[in-house]
């Protein structure tokens, strides 16, 4: 359901969000819960819409070495199955008898070839066999090439290493109520003054027109200084806001979506880096607060940061 005229008139709405206005053409979230925008790009070919390079920085590790691996094995097999085609005894040292066993030998040959090791046992003869391997072995200097560059360009791309809270909470503050979402780094890294933007996006209903309205919502704390221990977003729900009006039913029958977005500097990479994530109201718990998730140790000596009870919350009466 949209909401009908239940949208705080004191709030100003942005259009310059990059989202637009016109519900009509949009599906689902804007941003997905992993910071990446919630969109399907069609009417171009898949090779050309899409960045190898990008793609292959950005898939999970086991994906990575998965694709490396399966890479190496079918150009392998590729050039194995070549020498088979030019005939084994092409290839000086191949002693096998059987069809398999010369394809098991093809295939190392190829190994070493395409890696350069080069261990000698065997080694093609004559022009076709050499130009072959040739083609392999400057097929091989270059994929090694590239790889490094992926593997250097994944260990060194600067990230925001910061995990945020599942939930959105909507918890008593000061006389009122706030709206709350808290964030905290989870690696061993220095971060240090880190910023935060909070809009949410709105399905409203004006008169008869259904549009997408966005609103900038302030924070009670937009900047820190450094971001060492977990950070609670504070977005208080005055007359200003413009989700005043909103109670416990309203946040379950609207379509609506909080953006948050967090910039901070890595001193490690000398650099800005960035993190985004986003809240359904479907995701906004109402009437919570989120438990503590740092505490002293035993010896007084240090601050325990416990990164597993970062959505840990307990529902409150508002």
């Amino acid at each position: 359901m949209a909401l009908l005229h239940k949208i705080n008139k004191k709030a100003k709405a942005e259009n310059n969000t990059g989202f637009g206005t016109n519900s009509q053409n949009y599906g689902g979230r804007f941003i997905n819960k992993n910071g990446n925008a919630n969109i399907q790009k069609v009417g171009i070919g898949f090779l050309e819409g899409i960045s190898w390079y990008h793609t292959m920085l950005k898939i999970p590790r086991w994906k990575f070495f998965f694709i490396i691996i399966l890479f190496y094995f079918i150009v392998n097999l590729f050039f194995a199955s070549i020498y088979m085609l030019i005939g084994v005894e092409n290839l000086r040292g191949v002693t096998s008898i059987s069809r398999i066993d010369k394809f098991g030998e093809a295939f190392f040959f190829s190994i070493q070839t395409f890696t350069t090791v080069g261990y000698g046992h065997i080694s093609p003869s004559g022009f076709l066999a050499s130009f072959v391997a040739a083609v392999e072995a400057l097929s091989g200097l270059l994929s090694f090439a590239i790889a490094t560059g992926l593997f250097y360009g994944r260990f060194s791309k600067p990230n925001a290493y910061i995990k945020f809270s599942e939930n959105a909470l909507i918890a008593p503050y000061k006389d009122g109520t706030a709206l709350m979402m808290r964030l905290a780094p989870h690696k061993n890294t220095n971060l240090t003054d880190a910023e935060a933007f909070v809009t949410v996006g709105i399905l409203i209903d004006e008169n008869g027109v259904i549009s997408n309205k966005f609103y900038n919502l302030p924070l009670e704390m937009s900047k820190i200084n450094s971001l060492t221990l977990s950070w609670t977003l504070v977005h208080p729900i005055d007359e200003e806001s413009p989700l005043f009006n909103l109670n416990q039913s309203d946040y379950k029958n609207t379509i609506g979506e909080i953006l948050v977005y967090i910039k901070t500097f890595d001193d490690m990479y000398s650099s800005t880096v960035a993190k985004r994530t986003s809240y359904t109201f479907n995701e906004v718990v109402y009437g919570a607060k989120f438990s503590p998730m740092y505490s002293k140790n035993e010896s007084n000596t240090k601050t325990v940061l416990h990164l597993d009870n970062l959505n840990s919350f307990i529902k409150v009466n508002l």
